[in-house]
C-alpha cells in the first residue's frame, strides 16, 4: 500500500544527518531504516485500520499498540514493546474562549518516529519546518523529535491555564456582590471541571518524561536528556498552578455557598420577624372570633378602639425591637 498518498498521511519523510532527503512510499521504508545515519518521521491524522495495518507491517509494530492507536480515548501512558516505545499524549489548546482536547499517539524506535493524531490535536507541520531549520539538532535522531513534540504539546498547556486563571479572576470579582446567585456556583464548578480535565492531560507527562530519562537511554540519547528535564520543569509549573487554582476554586465555592446561605438566612429572619408582628393581631382577632356566651368587654363602648390601639402599640413595639436586633 502506498501510504504516502493515503488521506490520513500528513507527512512521510526521511532524514539523514538532520536534513530531509526524501518523501517516500512506505514500501521503500526499509531502504532508509537500514541506513544508520537515517531516520524517518511519519505523521498521520485520524488513520483507519487499513493505514495502521500497513504501518504495522512496515515497522513491525505490536498489535496491541496498533489497536490503541487506531482509536482515541486512551489515557496518557508510555509502554515498551521490544525495541519500540508507544506513548499516548493528551493535547489541549485554546479555540476562542474554549479549551479543546485531542490525542497524539507516538511510536518511537531507533530509526523512526510515527505520530498519530486524533480529535482536535494540532498538527506538527510548523514544528517540522522549525526543526528542519536546525539540522545539527535533528541529526541526533527520533529522540530529539519526540522531545520537540512533547515540548510543543506542553507549551500549549500554558495559554490554557492562563485562560482559566483569567476566568477565575473574573468570577472572583463577583463573589461578594449582592447579585451573587446559584448560577455562579455552576460557573465555579465548570471551572473546576476544566482544571481537572487539564490536569489529567498534563500530570501523566511527569512520569512519562521521567521514564524516558531513566530507562530508555538507547532511544533517548544522553545529550537529549537535558531537554526532557526542561519539559519536566514546565509540567511541574503547570500542574502546580492547576493545583493552586483548584484549591482557590474550592475556597471560592465555599465562600459563595456561605454568601448565599447568609442571604437566605436574612430572608428567613425577615419573614420570621414579620410573622411575629402579624401574630399579635392574629392572636387577638382569633380570641374574639370565639363564640363565647359571656365576654363582658364586648358591652363596653370603648372596647373596639382599645383593642385596635392595643394591637397597634404591640405591633409597633415589637417592630421596633426586631428592627433594632437586625431582624427587619
Amino acid at each position: 500500500m502506498d501510504l504516502s498518498t493515503h488521506a490520513a498521511v500528513v507527512n512521510c519523510e526521511a532524514y539523514r544527518d538532520g536534513k530531509k532527503i526524501a518523501h517516500f512510499d512506505i514500501d521503500k521504508v526499509s531502504d532508509f531504516l537500514g541506513d544508520p545515519d537515517c531516520f524517518v518521521w511519519i505523521g498521520l491524522a485520524g488513520p483507519d485500520a487499513t493505514a495502521m495495518q500497513a504501518l504495522q507491517a512496515a515497522f513491525g509494530l505490536h498489535e496491541l499498540a496498533v489497536e490503541d492507536a487506531e482509536g482515541a480515548h486512551e489515557r496518557p501512558k508510555l509502554e515498551e514493546y521490544g525495541d519500540t516505545l508507544f506513548m499516548v499524549l493528551h493535547t489541549a489548546s485554546l479555540d476562542g474562549d474554549a479549551i479543546v482536547y485531542g490525542e497524539t499517539h507516538v511510536f518511537l524506535g531507533c530509526r523512526f518516529i510515527i505520530t498519530v493524531r486524533h480529535g482536535t490535536s494540532a498538527g506538527y507541520a510548523k514544528l517540522r519546518e522549525r526543526k528542519e531549520s536546525v539540522p545539527d539538532k535533528l541529526a541526533s535522531g527520533p529522540g530529539y523529535v519526540l522531545y520537540s513534540i512533547i515540548d510543543f504539546i506542553v507549551d500549549q498547556y500554558q495559554p490554557c491555564i492562563d485562560h482559566l486563571q483569567a476566568r477565575f479572576q473574573q468570577y472572583e470579582t463577583q463573589l461578594f456582590k449582592p447579585s451573587l446567585s446559584e448560577d455562579k456556583l455552576q460557573d465555579f464548578y465548570q471551572l473546576k471541571t476544566e482544571l481537572l480535565k487539564l490536569d489529567a492531560a498534563v500530570n501523566p507527562l511527569h512520569e512519562i518524561c521521567t521514564q524516558l530519562i531513566r530507562f530508555h537511554g538507547d532511544i533517548v540519547p544522553k545529550e537529549n536528556r537535558i531537554y526532557y528535564r526542561d519539559i519536566l520543569d514546565h509540567v511541574k509549573r503547570v500542574t502546580h498552578t492547576a493545583g493552586q487554582m483548584r484549591e482557590m476554586v474550592n475556597s471560592a465555592m465555599q465562600v459563595a455557598l456561605g454568601q448565599i446561605s447568609i442571604r437566605q438566612n436574612e430572608v428567613v429572619k425577615r419573614l420570621a420577624g414579620w410573622g411575629a408582628i402579624l401574630a399579635v393581631p392574629t392572636m387577638v382577632f382569633s380570641l374574639y372570633g370565639m363564640n363565647f356566651e359571656f365576654m363582658p368587654e364586648l358591652k363596653w363602648r370603648g372596647s373596639y378602639p382599645a383593642v385596635i390601639v392595643g394591637i397597634f402599640v404591640g405591633c409597633y413595639l415589637l417592630h421596633r425591637r426586631l428592627k433594632r436586633d437586625g431582624w427587619l
